[in-house]
C-alpha cells in the first residue's frame, strides 16, 4: 500500500485492550454484542481479545470469529508458540482471520523485562511471524514500545518480519510518550528506512498518557500510516487509548484538509459509544469530545443567538451525523407498541417477537413512573435491559426505606437468588449506605465500596437516575451500573451489577 492511499482502516481494540480498564470484566453475552455492535459501525478489524490470558477468552474470541461476519477477527499472542497456537484456534474460524504477534524493543524493555539482546528479539519475532503466517494469511507484527526504540532497530526488524511474511507492521506509542511532531518524523522515518514496507500496511496503536493519542495517530497518518488503532469512548489501560470517534470525526469533519476517509457509518458512533459505556460501567464524561453530554449543547447567549440563526456557526459538525437524533417526539404512558417500535426504528434499534415485547414491556414500566419518555430514556432503557448482560446469580426484587434529617435510616432490600427471595434490613447514617449494608448481609461478600457517582440521563424532576459504582475483591475492581427514576433504587441495580459481575468471575465466592 503507498502513502499516496487516502482509505484509512480502523482497527479497534475495545475488547482486547479497552476492556484492560481497571474495573473492566466483560462476560461472552457482552462482548458478542459489542462485536456485533462494531460490525454495524463499520471497523475494518475487531481484536478480540488474548486467547492465551484465560479460558474465557479464548471461547469469547472464539465465538466472535465465529459469529461475526463483516471486519477482519484478530487475536493477540506473545512470540511464544503456544500463544500464537491458542490464537489460531481463537479465530480460525473466522471469515477474515488475523494474528496479532507482538514483542518489545526498546532498550529498557529488552534489558529490563525480557533480559534479551537485540539479535534475540529479532529472532523470536522472525521466528512468530513465520510460525503464524503458516497459519494464517493475514498477520500483523507489532513492536511493543516502539517510540521509545532505536529506529535503526526498528528498521531491521520491520525489514525481516515483512520479508517473513507480515502483512501489517504496528508501530505502537505503548506508553503515551510521544509528540505529535516527533511521532509524524518517527513514522517518516521507519517508512523510508525499510526497503521493504510497499508490503505491509503500516499501522499505529497510541496510547493517551499525555492526551496525545488522537494527535499522534493523526500525525502518523500523514506520514504514512494507514491503519490506525483505536479503541471507543477511548478506553483501554490507565489513561486509554485513541478514541474511535474522535479520529473518524476529525478525519470527516477534515477531510478537505486531510484529504482522509474511513468506511464507518458515523451514524452509529453515539449507539456504540452508549454501548461500551452501559456494559464497561464507565460513564462518558460531559465534555467529552463527540459523544459527551454537552458535546453539540450550548448555554452561553450567543452561542444559543448564532446556533439558532444558523447552525454552522458554533457546530462544526452535525449531531445526526454520528446518530444523535433530533427529533423530539416524546412517548408517554398512552403511546401504543406501533408508535414505540417506530420511535425504535429512528433510533437504530430493529425489534421483533419477544424482544420487542420485552422492551415494550419495560417502556410501560417507565411510563407509569416517568410522564414523558425521551429519545435518551429510550437509548438507556434498551442498552440497559436488552444488551445481554449475562445471567445474573442476584436479582432485584424490591426495596424498602425510612430515612429523614434527624433519623437514621433504615433499608429493607430483597434480593431473589435462584427464585429464593431472601430479604434483609439494615441501619446506616444515609439512605445509600443503610441499602448497601443489607445488600451484603445477603450476598455475604468481602466487597469494599471504593467510589460511587449518580447523573441524570435526561432534564427535569421525573429524569432517570443513572448511578455507577466501582467496588474491589480479592485484589480486583469491579464496575456497577443502574439506572432508576428513584436514585436509591438505580443505588442498589448498581451495587447488584458489580457484585454479579463479581460471582460471574469467581464463582466460588457464592456463599
Amino acid at each position: 500500500m503507498s502513502t499516496g492511499d487516502k482509505r484509512i482502516y480502523i482497527f479497534d481494540t475495545t475488547l482486547r485492550d479497552g476492556e484492560q480498564s481497571p474495573g473492566v470484566n466483560l462476560n461472552m453475552e457482552e462482548k458478542l454484542a459489542l462485536a456485533q455492535q462494531l460490525a454495524r459501525l463499520g471497523v475494518d478489524v475487531i481484536e478480540a481479545g488474548f486467547p492465551i490470558a484465560s479460558s474465557g477468552d479464548f471461547k469469547a474470541v472464539q465465538r466472535i470469529a465465529r459469529e461475526i461476519k463483516g471486519p477482519v477477527i484478530t487475536a493477540l499472542a506473545r512470540t511464544s508458540e503456544q500463544d500464537i497456537r491458542a490464537a489460531y484456534e481463537a479465530v480460525k474460524d473466522a471469515e477474515k482471520p488475523r494474528i496479532h504477534t507482538f514483542i518489545a524493543t526498546s532498550e529498557i524493555h529488552m534489558q529490563r523485562k525480557l533480559r534479551k539482546t537485540k539479535e534475540e528479539v529479532k529472532e523470536m519475532a522472525v521466528k512468530a511471524v513465520k510460525l503464524a503466517k503458516s497459519l494464517v494469511d493475514d498477520v500483523e507484527f507489532s513492536a511493543e514500545d516502539a517510540s521509545r526504540s532505536e529506529i535503526p532497530f526498528l528498521c531491521e526488524i520491520f525489514t525481516e518480519v515483512i520479508a517473513a511474511g507480515a502483512n501489517v507492521i504496528n508501530i505502537p506509542d505503548t506508553v503515551g510518550y510521544a509528540t505529535p511532531w516527533e511521532f509524524g518524523e518517527f513514522i517518516k522515518a521507519i517508512r523510508e528506512g525499510v526497503p521493504n514496507i510497499s508490503e505491509a500496511v503500516i499501522s499505529v496503536h497510541c496510547h493517551n498518557d499525555l492526551g496525545m493519542a488522537v494527535a499522534n495517530s493523526l500525525a502518523a497518518v500523514r506520514n504514512g500510516a494507514r491503519q490506525v488503532e483505536v479503541a471507543v469512548n477511548g478506553i483501554g489501560e490507565r489513561a486509554g487509548n485513541a478514541s474511535l470517534e474522535e479520529l473518524v470525526m476529525a478525519f470527516y469533519t477534515r477531510r478537505h484538509c486531510l484529504g482522509f476517509s474511513t468506511g464507518i457509518n458515523t451514524r452509529e458512533i453515539y449507539r456504540t459509544s452508549r454501548m461500551v459505556s452501559i456494559l464497561t460501567g464507565m460513564p462518558i464524561q460531559p465534555n467529552k469530545a463527540i459523544v459527551g453530554k454537552n458535546a453539540f449543547a450550548h448555554e452561553s447567549g450567543i452561542h444559543q443567538d448564532g446556533v439558532l440563526k444558523e447552525r454552522e456557526t458554533y457546530e462544526i459538525m452535525n449531531p445526526e451525523m454520528v446518530g444523535i437524533s433530533s427529533n423530539k417526539l416524546v412517548l408517554g404512558k398512552h403511546s401504543g407498541r406501533h408508535a414505540f417500535k417506530i420511535q425504535l426504528q429512528k433510533l437504530g434499534y430493529d425489534l421483533e417477537g419477544e424482544a420487542l415485547d420485552k422492551a415494550f414491556h419495560e417502556f410501560k414500566q417507565l411510563t407509569d413512573r416517568k410522564k414523558e419518555i425521551l429519545d435518551e430514556d429510550l437509548i438507556m432503557l434498551l442498552d440497559s435491559h436488552l444488551l445481554g448482560s449475562g445471567e445474573e446469580v442476584y436479582v432485584f426484587d424490591h426495596l424498602q426505606l425510612s430515612s429523614g434529617t434527624k433519623i437514621s435510616s433504615t433499608a429493607t432490600v430483597g434480593i431473589k437468588i435462584k427464585e429464593e427471595l431472601i430479604e434483609e434490613a439494615a441501619c446506616a447514617d444515609g439512605p445509600v449506605e443503610a441499602t448497601y449494608k443489607a445488600m451484603e448481609k445477603i450476598v455475604n461478600l468481602p466487597v469494599k465500596l471504593e467510589s460511587y457517582s449518580i447523573s441524570a440521563v435526561t432534564e427535569g424532576k421525573d429524569a432517570q437516575g443513572e448511578v455507577v459504582v466501582r467496588v474491589s475483591v480479592v485484589g480486583e475492581t469491579f464496575m456497577g451500573r443502574g439506572l432508576s427514576v428513584d436514585i436509591i433504587e438505580a443505588s442498589a441495580k448498581a451495587y447488584l451489577n458489580a457484585l454479579n459481575k463479581i460471582v460471574r468471575k469467581h464463582p466460588d465466592l457464592i456463599q
